[in-house]
């Protein structure tokens, strides 16, 4: 792995006030406007990876509800509760992929691991789709591949390679040539997180668009095949580059160190602390040290915080599901599969996030109006709020136009449509990834940048185990997922997100004068 300099590992200690790329831990007393550096190659090569893992992992789960549907012969309401069944272990199993991480193995084996275990089930699946093989067998093939290996593939890796990327960031302030504007580390990490997103993004879109259109014209069995080998690649980018990469140690046993640092706090709690962890500092040979403590404190905080977004999942996850549904029953060109239209998602993502990198947050520093993390996370919530209001209507657009009106009657198949264009999607599409900009990209950020060195993967699985908890909703749901039952279910969805968004913000405002008076790093 790469190791620290001497001069790196004596900034680290606090031995040097600069470093060796001109970057100093201490805010300067001049500083006016923090803006973003330039990203490391090392930093690029994890992009380039993500970019790779999310085209397999897009390429070939946006067509599990047709494949299910057209080949596999399975219900409409069966379909999105194994979908989301899939959905929740691909989330869950990230606390798995944290805790070894943290614990044992370090960012960079467990990557590898996980990533040699989902390749695995990428040709499972590939051999699933055989035609020879019976529809049952076909079936028992693909939940194995799905649920064991591609699941908990994709949960291990995510755990880690978000967390990884932002760790080859440097790490203070470097000044530029404007007088009070510097490099702020905290800037970088948010533009690192943007164009990691951008980069999952690009994956997603090529690989919605590329794999159904395979499926359609040459078969499943090679759509399959197509992530495969873009999994393939993926490792052959990443693996390598072990050389490139500032790789972290696993801090070892973190969770005992939690436990007795939050029991000693508990059992010396005091009247006259700020904060009832704050009992534990101030000690000069314990296990912990002050700096511990209170990113401890900050990543409490930031699980409350997450507390909210597994609703925000459920309604994001309709996409991968009751989104193409509702497109099979819509009139489409011949060329189009329903599920297709998921990359205007990814497009509009691909679209926005420079434009907001560059333009957009920059200008809003540049004239002081700071847009915090819980400012973000709010403004993501009411967007999708809005677009889902849209996607009602739509649904009972649906419903009322012919031949087959709400899709009950006794001669409806799965390839049965309405007069009313597909198209009509599209705004909810491109609303959904305007919302991840400020909901999906800021929770990334935030957990990164409020967990100690020890908790960063662990906080940021746990925030993407929030996403299973969005999964679990949608599948309880699902029950519901059915002609004409759906309707309501979409109604329902937007009114609990709409009344958890305004809880949201009364609960959690403050946090952001807290996150910008944070002048720490690790």
């Amino acid at each position: 792995m790469a190791e620290l300099s001497e001069e790196e590992k004596g900034f680290q200690s606090g031995e040097y006030e600069y470093d060796e790329f001109g970057y100093t831990r201490t805010q300067p007393s001049d500083f006016r406007v923090g803006i973003p550096d330039q990203l490391r190659p090392s930093a690029w090569i994890v992009v380039l990876t993500e970019l790779c893992e999310r085209f397999t992992y897009y390429g070939a789960s946006v067509m599990f509800t047709t494949y299910m549907r057209t080949k596999l012969n399975v219900a409409k309401a069966k379909s999105v509760s194994i979908n989301r069944g899939f959905t929740f272990l691909a989330y869950a199993t990230t606390l798995l992929g944290g805790y070894l991480s943290d614990q044992y193995l370090g960012k960079y084996k467990t990557i590898t691991i996980f990533g040699i275990w989902y390749f695995i089930g990428t040709i499972l699946l590939t051999i699933s789709a055989l035609p020879s093989f019976a529809v049952g067998t076909r079936l028992a093939l693909f939940i194995v591949s799905t649920y064991l290996f591609i699941a908990f593939g994709t949960g291990g890796i995510k755990a880690n390679v978000s967390t990884f990327v932002a760790e080859q960031v440097r790490i203070g302030y470097k000044p530029t040539k404007d007088p009070g504007v510097y490099y702020d580390s905290r800037s970088t990490t948010e533009r690192c997180y943007r164009y990691f997103y951008w980069a999952i993004n690009v994956g997603a879109f090529v690989g919605m668009l590329v794999c159904p259109t395979v499926a359609d014209d040459e078969g499943y069995q090679y759509s399959f095949l197509i992530p495969a080998c873009l999994m393939a690649l993926c490792l052959i980018v990443f693996i390598p580059s072990y050389k490139f990469y500032i790789n972290k140690k696993p801090s070892g046993s973190i969770f005992g160190k939690v436990i007795r640092t939050m029991k000693y706090a508990k059992h010396h709690k005091s009247s006259s602390n700020a904060h009832w962890l704050d009992a534990a500092k101030g000690l000069k040979n314990a296990e912990w040290d002050d700096y511990f403590v209170d990113g401890l404190k900050r990543s409490i905080k930031a699980c409350k915080v997450f507390l909210f977004y597994p609703f925000y999942w459920a309604l994001y996850n309709n996409m991968s599901d009751n989104f193409i549904n509702q497109g099979m029953q819509m009139r489409r060109p011949k060329w189009l599969q329903s599920s297709q239209l998921n990359v205007i998602n990814s497009l509009a993502l691909v679209v926005f996030i420079p434009v907001f990198d560059s333009l957009v947050f920059p200008t809003l520093a540049r004239h002081n109006i700071y847009l915090g993390p819980i400012k973000r996370i709010t403004i993501g919530f009411a967007i999708v709020v809005v677009f889902f209001i849209y996607v009602t209507v739509l649904q009972k657009l649906v419903y009322n136009s012919p031949p087959f009106y709400d899709f009950t009657g006794p001669d409806v198949t799965a390839e049965s449509f309405n007069d009313i264009s597909v198209w009509l999607q599209v705004p909810a599409y491109l609303g959904v990834g305007i919302s991840e900009i400020f909901a999906s990209v800021t929770g990334l950020e935030y957990a990164f940048s409020q967990a100690p060195t020890e908790l960063k993967s662990m906080l940021q699985a746990l925030f993407l185990f929030t996403n299973a908890g969005g999964s679990l909703i949608g599948l309880i749901l699902s029950i519901w997922s059915y002609d004409p039952a759906v309707l309501y279910q979409f109604a329902a969805q937007t009114v609990l997100l709409a009344i958890v968004a305004v809880i949201f913000w009364f609960c959690f405002r403050h946090y952001d004068a807290e996150v910008r008076a944070q002048q720490t790093y690790e």
